[in-house]
């Protein structure tokens, strides 16, 4: 498969750059370790859960602003020294979680610099950059990157997190993430990444060249599919994702211990990277949008499974199952802005799209600790939950054809040109 997509020079250490980026970003390093450090920061503090799971909203707030702006900066000046400066900036911010103090007020605003300098090397910027180096095999790619990047770094960082924890304490938790992210991540994005030839910082002026097309973001917003996209994959993304931030508390209350709580998250990470290969395999395989639908189901009854199962091997399939639902969900939504929309504008766009995403992962798990505050069980939460990614299965099925948005053709021959001078760009 690793042949398919990085045939081309320049493809392979471009794909390896951006999986390994995509390891070092908010997901894996903030939202995945996140139910690891609830427990340690709510005894040292006495702080509740509710009021911690709170500096997800800032999270959210926070980059769903600066995620369009990001994308938009990316589409005009190219991606790749936006990521080299947010890679030193995102780690400093996570490391200064270490020095947290008994204000929550401290403990916010470290929160908002991790929103603002997080969304700059994030997957939706790297989804951008891979997008534009892979015209055929685009979902393979993505798949590849996002979701083994993705998984990669959301099995290793828990993992992590509970070792030093464990050892040293969470102090010594959070510097470690932010030692990781930079002293790995700086080296592969500064010797590896580069814009495509004719994008960004790498862009020469050709005459030969086709013009990039694709519509605005005022322009895909006024397509039926753009909003049925964000109410679907965005929401349910982020509605995953933000579960998958709490399986080790939902696990836990119900008298399982941190071994399983963390061997779940360990299963729904390694599905939901392998996942977004199998989906974008699929979604280049096939000619139709809704062939997603019934992996996006699969976080139904995942869902269930991880709230009502009764012995470990539930749990287990739960975890499966919500894995196939995530990297379903979120293979098909850098993929679908690019068939509905075109590249021209894709990083403003799906800045957008992961505005929704980062704004579902910061309120649902307000809510779902509000919840437990309440009532003592995260349970009617989960149930909700599940009802809500089940109106996201419907919404899918609505999408309509591809058409011609992407203008296909057009893109093949700027795909072929770009793919020619591939061979001649030194990286």
């Amino acid at each position: 498969m690793a042949g398919a997509v990085s045939a081309v020079p320049g493809r392979g250490r471009l794909l390896f750059a951006a999986t390994a980026g995509n390891a070092l970003t908010t997901t894996p390093a903030v939202h995945a370790v996140f139910g690891t450090f609830l427990v340690p920061l709510s005894e040292s503090f006495g702080w509740s859960r509710a009021s911690i799971s709170g500096v997800l909203a800032v999270l959210a707030l926070t980059s769903a602003v600066v995620y369009p702006l990001a994308g938009r900066y990316a589409d005009a000046h190219g991606a790749r020294r936006m990521l080299l400066f947010g890679n030193i900036l995102f780690a400093l911010s996570v490391a200064a979680l270490a020095f947290t103090t008994a204000s929550l007020v401290q403990f916010y605003l470290t929160f908002l610099a991790i929103g603002v300098f997080g969304a700059l090397p994030s997957t939706a910027i790297f989804s951008k950059v891979v997008a534009e180096w892979f015209g055929d095999n685009r979902g393979t790619a993505l798949g590849v990157s996002a979701g083994a990047g993705n998984g990669i770094g959301s099995v290793m960082f828990p993992v992590v997190a509970a070792l030093l924890i464990s050892a040293f304490g969470w102090r010594a938790g959070y510097l470690g993430i932010g030692a990781i992210i930079l002293c790995v991540g700086f080296p592969i994005l500064f010797l590896f990444l580069r814009d495509a030839p004719g994008f960004g910082e790498d862009s020469v002026a050709d005459p030969d060249m086709p013009g990039i097309t694709g519509l605005s973001v005022t322009e895909a917003a006024g397509q039926r599919s753009f909003w049925l996209i964000l109410a679907a994959l965005a929401a349910g993304a982020g509605i995953s994702t933000a579960i998958f931030s709490h399986v080790v508390p939902i696990v836990g209350d119900r008298g399982f211990g941190l071994a399983i709580g963390t061997t779940v998250v360990s299963a729904f990470a390694l599905t939901g990277s392998t996942w977004q290969i199998v989906t974008g395999r699929a979604l280049d395989r096939t000619a139709s949008p809704r062939v997603v639908a019934p992996m996006y189901a699969m976080a139904i009854i995942g869902l269930l499974l991880l709230e009502f199962g009764g012995a470990v091997w539930m749990l287990m399939l739960g975890g499966l199952l919500l894995g196939v639902a995530l990297g379903t969900q979120f293979a098909a939504m850098p993929y679908f802005i690019a068939r509905y929309f075109g590249l021209r504008h894709f990083g403003a766009i799906l800045g957008v799209m992961y505005s929704g995403v980062i704004a579902a992962q910061g309120i649902t798990p307000v809510l779902l600790d509000a919840w437990f505050d309440t009532q003592g069980s995260y349970r009617g939460a989960v149930v909700i939950a599940a009802a809500c990614l089940a109106l996201g299965t419907l919404l899918l099925l609505l999408l309509p054809g591809y058409g011609r948005a992407p203008a296909p053709a057009r893109e093949a021959a700027f795909s072929q040109l770009r793919e020619d001078r591939a061979h001649t760009i030194k990286t």
